[in-house]
């Protein structure tokens, strides 16, 4: 079993990284990262790195599966620990209004109800 946590290059994605890292430590489990980038722009490459660099310090089995396919975060996230059979899920959660919800809809939303594990919601 391991851990996934969803990654991106914001204050949110980091906060979900370090609990994650917190988690696995833990649970003496592994880490899977997925930096899902529908455009492939890449950004953030250097920050994720330099934590993946601290986790693996702290005895962290971490890997790293960047993914560019054009899907969405939650579909990414769901099929990752459906494959792995993961024992939970991090993600990382920023405030939006109920209109910016229902215009852009909602990976965190998604991810809570159709993760086929638990999941934990953190905040920068």
């Amino acid at each position: 079993m391991a851990i996934v946590v969803g990654y991106v290059p914001t204050k949110e994605g980091a906060a979900a990284l370090a609990q994650a890292g917190q988690e696995a430590v833990l649970r003496k489990t592994s880490l899977v990262v997925i930096n899902s980038d529908r455009d492939g722009a890449g950004e953030g490459s250097g920050d994720l790195q330099k934590a993946l660099d601290d986790l693996t310090g702290q005895g962290v089995d971490v890997e790293t599966r960047q993914l560019v396919r054009g899907n969405e975060p939650a579909e990414d996230l769901i099929a990752a620990a459906e494959e792995l059979d993961a024992e939970l899920i991090v993600i990382g959660l920023r405030r939006r209004t109920p209109v910016g919800k229902l215009i852009l809809g909602s990976n965190a939303q998604r991810i809570l109800l159709d993760a086929p594990c638990p999941v934990l919601a953190v905040k920068s």
